[in-house]
């Protein structure tokens, strides 16, 4: 449980503190929390709607990223710059440790 709370301070504050087992279980940390979302809790045991989209809302906002938008374009990328680079963060090993936000922004730019 402290794991949880020092990972997931959203859901302890609201009336979700019964999902942590949810997300221990499913070894979900600060890493790993930009993966979660609406289609993905499903899998992690989480099929209340209302606590879906709670707890979707309240990743987005931890993390600073913006809603997703339905009638998003094809041409534009699939999220924001912090998204993805927040994505690129979520896989382990050397090469994802090594990336920066600047780094990963040179890269995206060109």
């Amino acid at each position: 449980m402290l794991l949880f709370a020092r990972n997931c301070p959203w859901c302890t504050l609201s009336q979700l503190e019964s999902r942590s087992e949810c997300f221990t279980r499913n070894l979900i940390n600060g890493r790993k929390l930009i993966l979660v979302d609406c289609s993905h809790l499903p899998l992690l045991g989480i099929t209340d709607f209302e606590h879906m989209k709670l707890i979707a809302r309240s990743v987005r906002e931890l993390l600073g990223i913006e809603d997703p938008y339905w009638n998003r374009s094809i041409s534009l990328p699939p999220r924001e710059p912090m998204g993805m680079f927040l994505e690129a963060k979520s896989v382990t090993g050397q090469k994802a440790d090594a990336l920066t936000y600047a780094k990963f922004l040179k890269n995206y730019k060109s």
